[in-house]
């Protein structure tokens, strides 16, 4: 087996491994709260070690919010910038499709989503750096956007492309978490930017 396919397979072990820790972490949380359980009851229901959880996470609040998310934008900024400069609305087609790209490589459950939101409501801190990694990401994206398309960095094209983005993402998870729901999240993603599309096409007296 070459090198690139142990590393690959490595990779999506590893992967796995810190999704269940986040799984089991955002399910209990939604629970009990943060201080309704241990290290060790995640570990054990993932089946890994103490020292392990701490392979990837530096405590329980980490391991609900989720991956380290300087190392996930580092991967989305080399494939966004990757695709080089074009049309504005190629730019909001690229990162819906970067996007749906990384929800389908997750294995996105309807059920975790819901527990990160219960568990947000549960804990005030929790929320709060929810919401600060979001601003944080908001203007890292809009930093990629600007440089791709080599503008100032108050374009207000950029400013609205992250607004649209953000909007889209809300109201898709809205929908993918109701029970009633059937479809995939990317299906749900692509008809919510097709609709906004349309709309957007009438034209304005």
């Amino acid at each position: 087996m070459s090198e690139s396919a142990t590393t690959s397979r490595v990779e999506r072990r590893m992967r796995k491994t810190a999704a269940n820790l986040t799984a089991v972490s955002r399910r209990l949380t939604a629970e009990r709260g943060l201080a309704g359980f241990t290290i060790e009851e995640v570990c054990s229901a993932v089946d890994v070690s103490r020292r392990t959880f701490f392979n990837y996470f530096a405590s329980k609040e980490d391991a609900v919010i989720g991956v380290n998310p300087d190392d996930e934008y580092r991967l989305f900024a080399e494939k966004f910038l990757a695709r080089g400069a074009g049309e504005w609305p190629q730019v909001l087609n690229d990162l819906i499709d970067l996007a749906i790209q990384h929800i389908e490589s997750d294995e996105m459950d309807p059920r975790e989503h819901s527990d990160l939101m219960v568990a947000l409501e549960r804990e005030p801190r929790l929320l709060a750096r929810f919401i600060g990694l979001s601003r944080d990401r908001d203007r890292q994206l809009r930093g990629l956007i600007v440089e791709r398309q080599g503008v100032d960095g108050d374009d207000p094209r950029a400013a609205a492309i992250v607004s649209i983005v953000g909007s889209l993402m809300k109201s898709t998870a809205d929908t993918f978490v109701d029970p009633a729901n059937d479809q995939d999240f990317a299906v749900i993603l692509s008809s919510s930017l097709a609709a906004m599309r349309l709309v957007l096409a009438v034209p304005t007296s």
